[in-house]
């Protein structure tokens, strides 16, 4: 067994956590309202989605009716958790206005945003601080963190330049022209955020610093090299010694958000995959501390103890989500554990304050690579308990593809032909991915019984293909040609044509839905999950504008002035495994949620999640369908959750998985809830953004409420 725990920890650091929990940061809740409100990011820092309201029961469910409804200046994907001070609704829309709403009405108090340049990308909401009468609401758009006076929307001044800084501002300085933002809210400790990234996940991503900021000035607190550099521990896992500041290798950042243990001061950190994302022979090694769940001193930025649960990543297996803090039960005693949910489908459990494993992991061999100049690492861990709670590739048989396909032979004939392999590498053949690339797990993560030790977790049963080509620049195209393949090809395809079923639009007519000014700002800045190159010059970005256009007139160079390029691979696209009317190609169940005794490591139930509505409509069985968005569980039985493609919002018995409740939305809610009261009366509020798989766009924030 390889625990991979840091040798790091000392009794100095153990005895730091101790003075720690002395000094209680400014937000911490009391007892009494401790799960009864919801003013942070998942309903509080432990990321548990938890309520102890109990006026909405199992018995009178059914009775919930909409209380009221909010609609947007936008529409388009909100995957945004709202957040509930006193009787304040705080929250941001489709094109990242951040929004107050009176929490019993939905009547709006102020916005913000309508001045700045507007674009349709997401944000998983808002963060909030106070400290006598000066209270904060701090939330992102594209690279600028904005602190707001949370009574009126207006800016803070003496927050970083006229109310906002920019993130690159806390990293080196070779990684200021590199494409940064945050979709998550950040983490409030004492008088600090700490920031999660979103970051390029090709070559020349920045480095996934975790960056700590003040909250009243916006200036850099700490941070946490996640790639380290020279005399860190860790450096030696990365071949190369210079990757700290390699032009081609990045990334390893938080993206999906942290939890913190306010009693203690640990903040909990995990960290992305290294990029290049599919090729690492530019950063051989185990890579750390990409992959990796981080505890390190929330005031300090220390690392005080870590584990990686991939070596050396070549699938994007980066922890989709922030962990929950939670308490488990040993032989009648009581752990402080923390518990990841990961896109492969397993779940690993520590003790939080040591760092050790609370059920075996085992270091088992996996395939080695076959490309020139990888070296994949030999061995990846897997927990022995919980059992995955997604099907894996390497178990389906012939048996296990779709009975509802109508080109049965076309799909068995791509499912013989793919490498089916546990952590199979990347070839310049298929390889079936399963979970796929946006995982099992996704960034709605887990809701949890903070003392009981139950895990709830909404799951994707959506399998994809993960191949390779050769990649050489080709000298003999035009500048706009090589700039696409460079930046484009990959999910766009070499025709233009995207693949619109696995989510990827068509680029053939953009001449006619863009002007030249408003693509060059979204391929500047991105758009919803694209990532922006804000590196792209301005001769390449007019050549590449062109070369979109169809106006760009094609390049021949004689073969003589060629000069040969050493070889290295590209990901040839996000690819699912569909059949013929675009329905996954395995069998269901699509789509499923669970229940995980941590405390045993078994399950309680497991159930279909989510109808296919072309198949319902035909008679058949529930099937399962693609979910993004997470649950609210309640102390009194029960648990609420939309996520679902077929745009329902439902709520379950937790104990047995029984659906006692359904709501069609206006759009499907790829978001998760909130929970909270005004005036006596408790409420559970989503954002109905629609738009991602292909569903109609959306604009309202809804609340549902007893009569």
């Amino acid at each position: 067994m390889s625990l991979n725990i840091t040798k790091y920890i000392s009794l100095i650091a153990i005895a730091a956590i101790c003075l720690l929990s002395c000094h209680p940061d400014n937000s911490t809740k009391t007892d009494s309202d401790k799960y009864t409100t919801w003013t942070s990011y998942l309903g509080g820092p432990d990321r548990n989605h938890y309520s102890t309201l109990s006026q909405i029961t199992l018995d009178n469910v059914t009775q919930l009716k909409l209380a009221w409804s909010y609609s947007a200046p936008d529409s388009g994907q909100m995957q945004m958790n709202p957040i509930v001070l006193d009787t304040i609704l705080y929250g941001v829309t489709a094109a990242l206005r951040a929004v107050a709403l009176h929490a019993g009405t939905g009547k709006e108090i102020w916005r913000y945003g309508d001045s700045l340049q507007l674009t349709n990308s997401t944000s998983r909401g808002v963060a909030y601080w106070a400290k006598d009468d000066d209270k904060r609401i701090l939330f992102t758009q594209g690279p600028n963190l904005f602190a707001l006076n949370a009574m009126t929307g207006t800016p803070i001044p003496s927050f970083g330049e006229n109310g906002k800084i920019d993130l690159h501002s806390g990293l080196p300085t070779n990684a200021r022209d590199k494409f940064v933002v945050s979709n998550t809210p950040g983490t409030i400790y004492r008088d600090l955020i700490v920031m999660p990234i979103r970051l390029s996940e090709g070559s020349g991503a920045a480095p996934g610093d975790v960056m700590a900021f003040n909250v009243i000035t916006g200036q850099l607190e700490w941070a946490f090299h996640t790639i380290p550099h020279p005399g860190e521990p860790g450096h030696e896992t990365w071949e190369d010694p210079n990757s700290y500041k390699s032009d081609t290798v990045g990334a390893a950042n938080n993206w999906a958000g942290m939890a913190l243990d306010e009693a203690t001061g640990i903040l909990y950190v995990p960290t992305g995959s290294a990029a290049p994302d599919f090729y690492g022979g530019d950063r051989k090694g185990s890579n750390l501390y990409a992959n990796t769940l981080l505890a390190l001193d929330a005031q300090t930025g220390k690392l005080l103890w870590h584990y990686q649960f991939t070596h050396h990543d070549l699938w994007d297996r980066d922890p989709p989500a922030p962990p929950n803090l939670l308490t488990i039960t040993r032989e009648g005693k009581k752990i402080p554990a923390v518990a990841q949910v990961t896109k492969q489908g397993y779940v690993f459990l520590f003790n939080r304050v040591t760092g050790e494993p609370l059920f075996e992991i085992e270091e088992i061999p996996v395939p080695p690579s076959t490309l020139e100049g990888e070296k994949a690492w030999a061995t990846q861990p897997f927990p022995i308990k919980p059992k995955p709670f997604a099907r894996q590739s390497h178990l389906l048989t012939e048996k296990d593809l779709s009975p509802y396909a109508e080109n049965k032979e076309e799909i068995l004939s791509l499912f013989n032909k793919a490498d089916k392999r546990i952590y199979a590498p990347p070839s310049l053949d298929p390889v079936l991915l399963l979970p796929g690339y946006d995982g099992a797990a996704e960034w709605g993560g887990a809701a949890a019984d903070p003392e009981d030790g139950i895990l709830y977790v909404n799951s994707n049963e959506m399998a994809w293909f993960l191949q390779m080509d050769k990649d050489t620049l080709n000298t003999k195209l035009a500048p706009g040609a090589n700039a696409y393949n460079k930046y484009c090809v990959v999910c766009h395809q070499k025709d233009r044509k995207g693949n619109v079923a696995s989510g990827y639009p068509s680029l053939t007519k953009l001449k006619s839905t863009y002007d030249k000014e408003a693509l060059a700002h979204t391929i500047k800045k991105g758009k919803g999950m694209m990532t922006g190159f804000p590196q792209i010059e301005k001769t390449e970005m007019e050549a590449l504008i062109q070369f979109l256009y169809g106006e760009e007139i094609a390049q021949i160079v004689p073969e003589h002035k060629t000069k040969p390029i050493k070889t290295t691979y590209k990901h040839r696209g996000y690819k699912k495994f569909l059949d013929s009317n675009g329905l996954p190609a395995i069998s269901p169940p699509w789509g499923t949620l669970h229940a995980i005794d941590l405390n045993s490591g078994d399950y309680l139930w497991s159930i279909p999640f989510g109808e296919t509505m072309s198949l319902k409509e035909k008679g058949f069985p529930q099937t399962g369908t693609e979910n993004y968005g997470g649950a609210i569980v309640t102390e009194n039985g029960l648990l609420f959750i939309g996520a679902t493609k077929d745009g329902y919002f439902r709520a379950f018995n937790k104990k047995n998985g029984k659906l006692l409740w359904e709501y069609k939305l206006p759009a499907a809610a790829f978001a998760t809830p909130a929970m909270y009261e005004v005036n006596g009366k408790q409420y559970i509020a989503i954002a109905c953004g629609g738009e991602k798989l292909g569903t109609e766009k959306g604009n309202r924030i809804m609340a549902f409420s007893l009569e």
